[in-house]
């Protein structure tokens, strides 16, 4: 039997490995020079670009590596997302954005279980 879901899965899972990836090479362009990458801007503009342009807003938050932010804004009409990683210094970084954003209320089952 086939379940559409299981590609949504495997999309979904690539899509946290490639943001743990972003995430980790951020912190590394942070480390190696003080220059800030153009996807780059305080958190009040990069919060009101996806707000003002997007109508998105925050649907998730986590911390990426040690003292970085990380955070889902998604529009539930429209399906667009981005991911943006929050450093300490209150510099906001677009880390992945996209369309097909779904809100999901059921975890994913666990390792070894069909869905």
């Amino acid at each position: 039997m086939h379940c559409p879901l299981k590609p949504a899965f495997f999309a979904l899972s690539f899509g946290f490995a490639a943001l743990i990836l972003a995430t980790q090479n951020a912190q590394a362009q942070q480390s190696q020079s003080p220059a800030t990458p153009s996807q780059c801007a305080p958190r009040h503009i990069v919060l009101g670009a996806l707000e003002n342009t997007y109508g998105e807003g925050r649907r998730g938050i986590g911390i990426a590596g040690s003292q970085m932010v990380m955070e889902i804004f998604a529009n539930l009409d429209t399906g667009t997302w981005s991911v943006i990683a929050t450093r300490p210094d209150g510099t906001t970084c677009l880390i992945a954005s996209g369309t097909g954003f779904e809100a999901v209320s059921a975890p994913a089952p666990a390792k070894g279980r069909k869905v």
